[in-house]
């Protein structure tokens, strides 16, 4: 499949990749095995591997985004591994990568519901040990 095929974000996704299209077509053709540190919804490492990655190693350390993941992941087979890890480890998780993906910044997933404990919208624990 081509970039230009590749599917864009689900628009339901808790968590919309704003860069998506960006990194598809800078980084065309998508092959071989590449790297999403910041997995979340899993919207890179879903594009990537439409796209063509031969590999995705999904890396998180909010074990909440595995479970919600298990509808459609396994789709992908042994093309997806997804790693419940932190970025201080990201080396020891996969080696010999074609790309890394990183979406850094504040995980909107978390901000919307108030009981994961960093809401500032909206009334809840607070708990930012994440």
């Amino acid at each position: 499949m081509s970039v230009a095929d590749a599917p864009q974000a689900a628009s339901n996704s808790p968590h919309i990749p704003v860069l998506l299209r960006p990194i598809l077509d800078h980084c065309a053709p998508i092959s071989g095995v590449w790297l999403d540190g910041t997995f979340g919804a899993g919207g890179y490492t879903r594009a990537l591997l439409d796209a063509g990655a031969d590999r995705v190693y999904g890396v998180d350390r909010d074990p909440m985004v595995f479970e919600m993941a298990q509808s459609w992941a396994t789709a992908y087979g042994d093309r997806l591994q997804l790693i419940e890890g932190v970025f201080s480890k990201l080396d020891e998780y996969a080696s010999d990568l074609d790309g890394v993906v990183l979406d850094l910044g504040v995980s909107s997933m978390q901000l919307d519901q108030a009981d994961r404990g960093f809401s500032f919208i909206k009334d809840g624990p607070l708990d930012m040990r994440m």
